[in-house]
């Protein structure tokens, strides 16, 4: 890899974090992230942090071709085990789950305490992590969704404070799982992923309403988030 060559939606991670960082990758992804970023950046250092030795061997390898073995570690260890308390102010974990990402930073909790900015590029199911925020005492100050290669991608930004900062109150339940920012932009990508869900919800509905049983409480949320998605598209 040479420093033009990262996914822009790792390049867009790469924007949240700021000049001099001291960073943790979580799954690294060889480690592309953490030599893109101190390439770029000559007072930036980073923790590449993978679970499996094949991965980690391969991160090993990307950071030696770039002669970066002083400021990018490489960990073998399952999530947030790679680093120490207070030995990173940031963390990024992208091209996971969101419920994978929610599960790692719920374990590596202790971890965190001089994080003061986690950036998370969820494939699927962002409001576990915006819920995980909003509980755990981060505030979301920012969002961003992007399509690439066909897939559609979110990355959310959090740091510590006010976690019902970035949600109104009347609101919050749509908010948490559409996301504040990015309700308000409705940016391209927002439309598309959102218009494919809500014909998805409409078909699942319009299946359960044709069964025997019908599980009303199951109804009751199709209904419920289909009209959520009306309004927020409609306007």
């Amino acid at each position: 890899m040479n420093v033009h060559q990262l996914s822009g939606r790792l390049a867009k991670v790469a924007e949240y974090l700021p000049a001099g960082a001291r960073f943790a990758d979580i799954g690294s992804d060889h480690a592309y992230l953490p030599c893109y970023v101190c390439l770029k950046d000559p007072q930036a250092e980073a923790v590449a942090g993978e679970v499996n030795q094949g991965p980690y061997d391969s991160a090993m390898d990307e950071v030696k071709s770039h002669n970066l073995e002083s400021r990018i570690h490489v960990r073998l260890g399952d999530g947030l085990d790679v680093v120490q308390p207070g030995e990173v102010e940031q963390v990024t974990i992208a091209g996971m789950g969101g419920p994978l990402i929610r599960d790692i930073l719920a374990r590596g909790e202790d971890k965190l305490t001089a994080v003061n900015r986690i950036i998370a590029q969820p494939n699927i199911d962002a409001q576990s992590i915006r819920q995980w925020f909003y509980s755990h005492g981060y505030n979301l100050v920012d969002e961003q969704i992007m399509e690439e290669g066909g897939h559609i991608y979110e990355i959310l930004v959090a740091e510590k404070g006010d976690p019902a900062g970035a949600y109104d109150p009347v609101n919050r339940e749509k908010e948490l799982w559409l996301g504040p920012y990015l309700m308000k932009e409705k940016s391209q990508a927002f439309r598309r992923k959102w218009q494919e869900e809500m014909a998805k919800k409409t078909y699942i509905l319009d299946q359960m309403q044709k069964a025997s049983t019908v599980d009303t409480e199951k109804v009751e949320l199709l209904q419920k988030e289909i009209k959520w998605l009306e309004e927020v598209l409609s306007k």
